[in-house]
């Protein structure tokens, strides 16, 4: 019924736990979830995740916030793409929002492997997973120069499909990305109290356009707001986004899981 877009079973927090963090998922009718890299270097754990259990998927990346990571290079990222139950090419994109005491200007080193990310994503016709935090104008405007949308790929390669993941960003911000016919995945952070103006963003965005996820083990939605949050409590964001929408459940339940079977091809090319 539920699927849960963007989580990261694969840390302390959730692995540790998996038996039941896949029972509570099966309980709350979550049928999938996608297992996020963030690390080169753990990305063995979490496509093992995926080929271990049959509601599991996996994506390769390196977080932008991850300095300290290896590096990735377009064949690390196109050989690992390969394997079975990869999905998707990320998390990837740009983070400024803690730059200690740098400038924009010194976070070149972000905006290359966001690079690579995309070349990635092209390569293989794979969907990128975006994360930006106060960063929207340089994640949009890389994302126009390097995706082949003004040659729609005249070379011969697809142009950069993908989400913009747990969106916290304006109107303006939405519409750009789905200029680019990307989709917008709302978290947990939609059921927030001070979240009225993010939910004003979602009521806009159509609803074939949208991905619902927890990035679990953070932002657990209200009523487990401050709890450690799993994929089973993905159908309280779906809820949210069914009163801003004013549908039933059922109806955003079927319509967000449809949208990452379009995204993420994989998930249906092989089901199980």
């Amino acid at each position: 019924m539920f699927t849960d877009s963007h989580c990261h079973l694969n840390f302390p927090e959730l692995q540790a736990q998996l038996p039941a963090v896949l029972d509570a998922m099966r309980l709350a009718q979550v049928d999938r979830a996608i297992c996020i890299s963030t690390r080169l270097e753990h990305f063995d754990d979490v496509h093992a995740l995926a080929t271990g259990h049959t509601k599991l998927w996996a994506t390769v990346g390196v977080h932008p916030d991850e300095e300290d990571a290896q590096e990735p290079t377009l064949d690390d990222l196109l050989v690992r793409a390969a394997r079975p139950r990869v999905v998707g090419i990320g998390e990837t994109g740009l983070d400024y929002y803690r730059l200690n005491g740098r400038s924009v200007a010194d976070m070149e080193w972000q905006r290359s492997r966001y690079r690579t990310h995309i070349e990635a994503g092209r390569r293989t016709d794979l969907p990128l997973v975006i994360h930006t935090r106060s960063a929207s104008d340089d994640t949009l405007s890389i994302l126009r120069e390097a995706g082949g949308f003004e040659s729609r790929a005249g070379d011969g390669s697809p142009v950069s499909r993908g989400v913009f993941h747990c969106f916290t960003e304006t109107e303006a911000v939405a519409r750009a990305a789905l200029d680019l016919d990307f989709y917008i995945s709302f978290s947990g952070i939609l059921t927030f109290r001070n979240a009225a103006d993010l939910r004003e963003v979602a009521r806009f965005v159509p609803l074939d356009r949208i991905l619902i996820e927890t990035d679990s083990p953070y932002l657990a939605p209200v009523p487990h707001r401050g709890k450690t949050n799993s994929p089973a409590f993905v159908p309280f964001v779906a809820q949210q986004l069914a009163e801003i929408k004013g549908l039933p459940l059922h109806e955003v339940a079927a319509a967000t899981s449809q949208n990452a079977d379009r995204l993420f091809q994989r998930l249906t090319a092989h089901p199980s």
